[in-house]
């Protein structure tokens, strides 16, 4: 899908908004750091992953780029049927696949900001347990506590990317499907990008772990040193 200059400058703005909201979780609150807590540190933590997450997935062909995060044809797409067939064998299958995880970007667009969100209001039972935890287990555990959020906020705007994306392919698809309709496809493809931008995320809690000096946070990483 390419990138309209409205949408872009509405990706910035989102971009924009979750680094702000980054530089506003370094609150003080260690056990190892004076004045910084775990819970600050997994909230830091998850800021980082997201920032790099949703950067990563609304640039674009950033769903169709990443290691983690392609999105494979749903399931209603791979039935019997002729026209199914035809759209989704060789290279027709790939421009539909492709089409896909454009789409996707726009609801990762729509996951952003609720996912900033949850962070900022998010509380902890047993923050130890999740910062000594393994390499995803932070994203885990907002993935556990958003529960079914992203897919439900997802659908439309899905939905509606896909009627002003223009794609022939797409649309064909679409079409051939019986009894299915672009809401339908909508709501089978936002549990697939769900499990795409949590993937993302992981992958980008467990490079954070791997390597805390990347972030340049002295505090992070001294945190993240002391487990």
């Amino acid at each position: 899908m390419e990138m309209m200059q409205d949408g872009s400058i509405n990706r910035r703005r989102m971009l924009g908004g979750l680094a702000m909201g980054g530089a506003m979780l370094a609150l003080p609150g260690c056990m190892s750091v004076p004045g910084f807590g775990l819970t600050d540190a997994i909230k830091r933590i998850l800021t980082l992953s997201s920032q790099t997450a949703f950067a990563n997935l609304t640039s674009p062909d950033g769903f169709w780029d990443s290691s983690v995060a392609r999105i494979g044809l749903p399931a209603m797409f791979r039935g019997g049927g002729l026209a199914s067939t035809l759209l989704t064998s060789g290279p027709v299958k790939n421009q539909l696949q492709k089409a896909l995880n454009n789409v996707a970007e726009d609801g990762a667009e729509r996951a952003a900001p609720l996912v900033a969100d949850a962070i900022r209001n998010i509380s902890f039972t047993d923050a130890a347990a999740i910062i000594g935890g393994g390499p995803t287990a932070a994203t885990g555990f907002l993935r556990q506590n958003m529960g079914s959020t992203l897919v439900s906020a997802m659908v439309p705007a899905l939905g509606d990317a896909m009627k002003v994306a223009n794609n022939p392919i797409l649309s064909q698809a679409i079409a051939a499907l019986s009894g299915v309709d672009v809401g339908g496809v909508a709501q089978a493809l936002s549990s697939d990008v769900d499990n795409a931008i949590w993937a993302e995320m992981g992958l980008a809690e467990s490079e954070i772990r791997a390597n805390p000096e990347s972030t340049n946070d002295p505090m992070l990483i001294a945190v993240l040193k002391a487990t």
